[in-house]
């Protein structure tokens, strides 16, 4: 079944000396298994789809991720804010603002 929704994570690796850091580095992976697991304890699966994802840019503010078809950016996203992006954002239907990327970052 085609998902309602799908959540990319980036969980991109850059070199360690790279100024920009990654995602990967600041738990990138936690916040997909975190979030796959807040999805399945809330039977949003399969209606939710959540991905990892190679570089969505924005590394400096990591850990990004996309809502699609939201078109929803999300910046600096941690396993403690997962509770809220899936009760608020999917089930809910608001965006978390705190977490927002701005676009001109």
């Amino acid at each position: 079944a085609k998902p309602k929704k799908h959540i990319f994570v980036c969980t991109h690796e850059r070199p360690a000396d790279d100024l920009r850091g990654s995602c990967k580095t600041r738990g990138g992976d936690a916040v997909l298994e975190a979030l796959r697991g807040e999805l399945f304890n809330s039977d949003l699966m399969p209606e939710v789809k959540a991905t990892k994802s190679g570089c969505l840019g924005g590394c400096e503010h990591g850990v990004m991720m996309v809502v699609y078809p939201d078109n929803v950016w999300y910046s600096k996203v941690q396993v403690e804010d997962i509770d809220d992006i899936v009760e608020d954002h999917l089930i809910e239907g608001d965006v978390v603002e705190r977490l927002l990327m701005d676009m001109g970052e």
